[in-house]
């Protein structure tokens, strides 16, 4: 049986054929209200598209770098760069004529206090650990113990730490524990009960290891990252020999408030409603102008423009394309996406059918960028499967847009570590662009697009350098565009939805781990 949003798609498409032969039948014109949905989409695409680009999105960047410059240098939910961003956002918004809501909600403020690792025997040294998001956090000057590492599994190293049978003699040592398989939760979860202090969750890829437990009540023992090289150093240590560390994990938790900005159109099919969204917080080490000023910038300026072209500001004169589109500026998305998850959660059955399709935008203006589409066929055959009925439509046609610019794309994995997740997982169709985190760019990448081979796409992610000097406009300037193009259609035409697309795997798209916020949970298919 077809899903009620094919059935209603459907339905769409009969009354707008039939709207469209009433007039030929009584030999009269067609009256605009009639028009080809297609056509009025493609022509209202190619004027956003115009008129859209990286100079006011910049602009919107500059405000967003002010504002937390003068807010301790972050735009963290819950802190008042946050609610200052959202405020101006709003505002604007509801000067251009949309219904504009701040959804509130309750949710756990952190902020990192300490994170150090030493080891103190046999080779004394400093290691690099960053801590895990809704960790236990140790007493002030930290904890000593021996480390225990779990044992790899040979049949199968994603696994390594998943099951409490890998944990054996842990009680009052710090466990050390490979990336992969489960949550990071999970890991140090099953270390806590088997008796561990503390858990050392090491990286599989190149890079830090930033991660979240996703959830306050998950943390059962101060829980930290390290990279790869660093991990398989201790490692080979603990393998030779007893080896002593000193771990002090400590974070800021407290109760706060903080909001969603939703903006939608006074007119449209409220049957049939195109969302757009990107995270409006930072971490709270930084200013967080790439992750995600970029993004959010993108889908505000898309959001003015329409204003524009549209005419919503008069109201009930406004010239109405055929679909009710409505925005959404999150927030607490760098906590594990509780913004956009509260907000699906809110949702009725009815309100989740409502809604068409869901365009995500996260990190699109790396300074060493990729032009990256999500997956939504799963034709890479990389991580999960594919996203739900017309991801793949949406996929084709951001391929399309790039191609159109002379511009190749590839894709990125739908993980559920970004905003989508939650649109995912109750079934409605997604999509949209990424420039990549701290994944190395290919050699095959660099030839691409430019930019070095071997070195992050974004050296500043979820640092205090994450700020106006990292970003590159040339790829914040065809996303923002992409945006634009896509707003443009959807809002007049979403049966491209049902189309027939090609699948064609894309070579050389996201290495392994590249494209990923790593800041979250881990390989489950899981909000982040």
């Amino acid at each position: 049986m077809p899903s009620p949003q094919k059935r209603r798609r459907r339905a769409l498409a009969a009354l707008s054929v039939a709207a469209l032969a009433t007039p030929l039948l009584i030999g009269s014109a067609a009256p605009a209200s009639a028009a080809d949905p297609a056509s009025e989409g493609r022509k209202l695409a190619e004027k956003l598209v115009k008129k859209t680009g990286k100079k006011n999105a910049m602009n919107h960047m500059r405000v967003f770098q002010a504002i937390a410059l003068a807010n301790e240098n972050n735009r963290a939910a819950g802190a008042a760069g946050h609610d200052l961003s959202a405020k101006y956002a709003g505002t604007l918004l509801k000067a251009a004529g949309y219904k504009v809501t701040y959804q509130d909600f309750d949710f756990i403020y952190r902020e990192t206090v300490e994170e150090k690792l030493k080891v103190l025997a046999p080779n004394e040294r400093d290691i690099g650990i960053k801590l895990m998001t809704y960790t236990k956090s140790t007493e002030e000057g930290g904890l000593e113990a021996p480390v225990a590492e779990v044992p790899i599994d040979d049949s199968d190293e994603a696994l390594t730490g998943c099951a409490a049978e890998d944990y054996k003699d842990f009680e009052g040592k710090i466990a050390l524990i490979q990336r992969g398989g489960c949550s990071f939760a999970e890991k140090q979860s099953a270390a806590g009960e088997a008796g561990a202090v503390g858990a050392i969750i090491y990286n599989t890829e190149d890079g830090e290891l930033n991660g979240t437990l996703g959830d306050p009540d998950e943390g059962v023992i101060p829980t930290g990252g390290i990279s790869k090289a660093d991990g398989e150093a201790l490692s080979k240590e603990v393998a030779a020999g007893e080896v002593k560390v000193n771990l002090e994990i400590i974070e800021f938790q407290e109760e706060r408030t903080t909001p969603n900005v939703i903006a939608e159109t006074r007119g449209g099919d409220e049957n049939n409603v195109v969302m757009a969204g990107a995270h409006l917080d930072s971490v709270s080490e930084g200013p967080g102008i790439n992750d995600n000023a970029s993004g959010s910038a993108g889908v505000l300026e898309a959001a003015l423009q329409y204003s524009k072209a549209t005419k919503q500001w008069m109201g009930k004169h406004a010239k109405n394309p055929a679909n009710k589109v409505r925005f959404a500026l999150w927030t607490a998305e760098e906590i594990g996406l509780q913004g956009s998850e509260h907000y699906v959660s809110e949702l009725s059955k009815k309100e989740q059918e409502q809604i068409a399709l869901y365009l995500n935008y996260d990190m699109i203006a790396s300074p060493n960028y990729g032009l990256f589409v999500y997956d939504g066929d799963d034709s890479d055959g990389e991580g999960e499967g594919p996203g739900p009925e017309g991801s793949a439509q949406i996929e084709h046609k951001l391929n399309k847009f790039f191609e159109s610019r002379g511009e190749e794309s590839r894709g990125t994995d739908f993980s559920g570590r970004s905003d989508y997740g939650p649109f995912i997982a109750v079934g409605i169709p997604s999509g949209g662009t990424f420039t990549g985190a701290e994944g190395k760019k290919t050699e095959e990448q660099a030839k691409l697009w430019g930019g070095k081979a071997g070195v992050d796409y974004d050296e500043c992610y979820h640092q205090e350098c994450d700020n106006l000097g990292n970003v590159d406009q040339k790829a914040l300037d065809i996303n923002v565009k992409a945006i634009a193009h896509t707003l443009g259609h959807y809002a007049w035409d979403t049966s491209s939805l049902e189309d027939e697309v090609p699948f064609a795997p894309t070579s050389g798209g996201t290495p392994s781990g590249g494209g990923l916020h790593e800041h979250h949970h881990d390989e489950e298919p899981v909000a982040k």
